[in-house]
């Protein structure tokens, strides 16, 4: 835990970073930007049969604007070398990283669980400021066993203004998705983060994660989103399926004013090397439809 006792060494963030959690931009004008998520090759990344430097290529081939990184199989090995090197091709493209996204579960009823976690946190807050990233998606995780479901959202957020507060100190952003467990519903995901009520503490609006209305759902998250998601498929309870409407989501974004990414995460079965760039086209085309 040194460099939570380093980081009380520091000065006090200015006031002007010290507001809470924005407050609903709607009248705003929106500025959209299109970004490739990492996840949507899981298979061939973890086969090694891509490597992350190819998924600039991708954005380059597809005019895609940024990357958002999935880091389950960044090398453990010569990391710091893998990082300069992929920062270095993507700058040299014009190919933005503005995200990654890292495993975490902050459900944790433990103190010492706790305190792990948000230093979990903050290392790869120093991995996403290395490759110029200044954003990071964060799982909230499951209700243990025993526990309610409002006892572990205290839990959420107490590590979430620890880590916070390093991430301050990075100028990165931690995004909340709703992702099933304790982020299930909008309402929850809403209350953890302005609870946090913390500058670098925001939501990550995955418009594909809610099993029920889902469009209900995703408008009230928009206010706090600083990041988002795109899946091809609603999956509602059961396994149900429905497709989903792009158009809808997007307008709904540029009327509330949402200026940030929005990143295709393809989970469904065709083959992403085949879905994968006809779904950029619509993303894009989109993104020009309604940006500003």
């Amino acid at each position: 835990m040194r460099r939570r006792d380093l980081f009380r060494t520091l000065p006090a963030l200015p006031l002007a970073l010290a507001a809470p959690v924005a407050a609903p931009a709607a009248g705003r004008s929106s500025r959209l930007r299109t970004s490739i998520c990492a996840y949507s090759f899981r298979k061939a990344l973890e086969a090694g049969k891509l490597q992350y430097a190819d998924l600039v290529d991708m954005a380059i081939e597809h005019g895609i604007d940024g990357l958002d990184l999935t880091v389950y199989w960044f090398p453990q090995k010569d990391l710091e070398k893998f990082l300069t090197a992929l920062r270095l091709k993507a700058y040299k493209n014009a190919v933005e990283i503005p995200s990654i996204a890292i495993r975490s579960n902050l459900c944790r009823e433990n103190e010492r669980d706790r305190r792990q976690e948000a230093a979990w946190l903050m290392h790869w807050v120093d991995v996403a400021d290395r490759l110029g990233a200044s954003f990071i998606r964060v799982f909230g995780g499951t209700v243990p066993k025993g526990s309610t479901e409002d006892q572990a959202a205290e839990w959420c957020v107490e590590i979430l203004r620890e880590a916070g507060d390093y991430a301050a100190t990075k100028g990165v952003i931690l995004g909340l998705e709703n992702h099933g467990g304790i982020t299930l519903r909008a309402d929850r995901v809403i209350q953890i983060v302005k609870t946090a009520n913390h500058p670098f503490v925001a939501v990550n609006l995955d418009t594909g994660n809610f099993r029920e209305d889902f469009y209900a759902q995703i408008g009230k998250c928009i206010p706090y989103a600083a990041n988002s998601q795109f899946k091809v498929e609603m999956r509602g309870e059961g396994d149900r399926r429905e497709p989903s409407d792009w158009d809808r989501i997007v307008k709904m974004l540029a009327d509330g004013g949402y200026r940030g990414y929005m990143a295709l995460e393809y989970e469904a079965d065709e083959d992403p090397f085949v879905a994968v760039p006809r779904h950029l086209a619509a993303l894009r085309k989109l993104a020009g439809k309604y940006s500003g």
